[in-house]
């Protein structure tokens, strides 16, 4: 069967954008694709159709294919909870907290697991296209290696690299990589892609051919700065200091970027919206007073991260902006946060323990039992569906529940509200997905909606994305490599 595996330069050069718009691309060409990433690691993640999660992009990713997203688009995901631990999940479903240098010591025994989900998938699609992490060039943590080279080479998928234009020096990187790489690896490598260029591609034609003189890789194309790909969920929170839109509009909406923030592609539709001014609060800066509503955001380490919001002054800020009958929405580990307590007695996050919440809601939670891993559908107290998705370990209960915010399709009560109204929480994400509920949700603040899906606009993003990629890379080179036949 057909297969690609698109490596990078770095972390952020763009490869889950690329690997998106050509699934589109041959998608539209009326072949059967399928996403794989052998290894991830993101606090933004997505719930399958068969019960598990993924990382953030390959769900994306999926959706470029027109298929629904399967634990085996990405069998290995780690999920951050400290700078020195994460949580492992395999195959969708938790499987413990491993240390990093423990992670790297057993990694290779991941491979088996990793090969035969890439194998599911080689089997029911024309083409497997399959997405590198960091780069292949990390030579220090090539043993054991099963998200790169270690991975390509015991599947025996060709690879292409990307280098990433904008930050410079894409000579040295793609060249570096040439010389660093052992031979067998080097080998596995077909061509190169440049990747975010700006302006006359016509000015870096003697750059394109010294890369090729020094590595002897094929130049297989140079795509342009790609601005749909603003519209699409971003997966690494890097780009959070970027996430900022619309500045003077008549309502403010801010959400505070704790350290273990997760899913943060919750808000993507409320920065395309004409009446609302967005922007993420980084460390180090408060809360402005002038904001309509604060949402606390989903995180990966809700105890952790609470201390992180008080060491900020956030809790200050968020008392002052209750006080002045500001609003505030929690969501996911937000909406724990708002709560009176949150314990961890079997040290699900970390050591056990047990911290006071911010004391805005009606409700205790405790970190204990499976991880939840659902859809969820249902309607706003206005009587609007959403339709969203939970992933989360916890349960949360108290008399602020008797309030729920969200009613589910089976008609149980979802999430807590104050007394007053203004400060709520629920578990669901992808609330403001739905063009009904977004509505209902601005209108509470007196703010209009512009009436699209998110799901909408996604689409269209992708759509462009992948015509660009069709104008600017080799595709019947890349379909050549790929081991794939394109029909006329």
């Amino acid at each position: 069967m057909a297969a690609l595996m698109i490596q990078g330069c770095g972390s952020d050069v763009g490869k889950s954008v690329l690997v998106a718009g050509l699934c589109r691309l041959f998608a539209n060409r009326g072949l059967t694709v399928r996403p794989f990433k052998p290894q991830n690691m993101s606090n933004n993640a997505a719930v399958t159709v068969d019960g598990g999660e993924i990382g953030r992009a390959q769900a994306l990713q999926a959706i470029a294919c027109r298929t629904p997203p399967t634990v085996d688009m990405n069998p290995v995901l780690l999920k951050p909870q400290s700078d020195v631990g994460a949580q492992l999940v395999v195959r969708g479903q938790m499987a413990g907290t491993w240390k990093a240098a423990a992670y790297q010591d057993r990694k290779a025994g991941l491979l088996d697991v990793v090969l035969e989900s890439y194998r599911r998938l080689e089997a029911e699609a024309d083409l497997v296209l399959v997405e590198g992490a960091g780069s292949p060039a990390e030579t220090n943590l090539r043993a054991g290696d099963i998200a790169n080279m270690g991975f390509a080479r015991a599947a025996g998928v060709p690879v292409v690299l990307v280098g990433d234009i904008d930050r410079g020096h894409v000579i040295a990187a793609l060249a570096g990589a040439h010389v660093v790489l052992e031979p067998d690896d080097r080998a596995m490598i077909k061509g190169f892609l440049i990747n975010k260029f700006r302006g006359d591609a016509s000015l870096f034609d003697a750059g394109r051919a010294e890369i090729e003189r020094r590595t002897g890789w094929a130049d297989l194309g140079m795509a342009p700065w790609l601005a749909a790909a603003r519209r699409l969920p971003a997966e690494d929170a890097v780009v959070l200091d970027k996430a900022q839109a619309g500045e003077g509009r008549k309502v403010r909406i801010v959400v505070p970027m704790l350290s273990r923030i997760a899913n943060f592609d919750d808000f993507d539709p409320l920065r395309a919206e004409p009446d609302v001014e967005f922007g993420f609060v980084p460390p180090g800066s408060p809360l402005p007073g002038d904001a309509d509503l604060v949402i606390l955001p989903g995180t990966k380490a809700t105890l952790a991260d609470l201390v992180f919001l008080r060491a900020q002054g956030w809790d200050i800020d968020l008392l002052a902006h209750v006080r002045r009958g500001g609003r505030v929405l929690g969501v996911c580990g937000g909406y724990q946060m708002l709560g009176r307590v949150i314990a961890d007695p079997d040290g699900v996050e970390g050591p056990p323990g047990r911290a006071e919440g911010l004391g805005l809601l009606d409700v205790e939670t405790v970190l204990t039992g499976d991880k939840v891993l659902r859809p969820a559908r249902g309607i706003l107290a206005s009587g609007e569906p959403f339709e969203g998705y939970e992933i989360h370990v916890g349960r949360t209960a108290g008399a602020g529940t008797a309030r729920p915010f969200l009613v589910r399709e089976d008609g149980a009560g979802e999430g807590a509200t104050s007394a007053d109204g203004k400060v709520a929480g629920a578990y669901v994400h992808g609330l403001f997905d739905r063009a009904s509920a977004r509505a209902a949700l601005l209108g509470d603040l007196g703010a209009a909606s512009d009436g699209l899906d998110q799901s909408a606009r996604v689409d269209a993003a992708l759509d462009e994305i992948a015509a660009a990629l069709e104008t600017h890379f080799a595709i019947d080179r890349l379909a050549a490599i790929a081991g794939l036949e394109l029909r006329p």
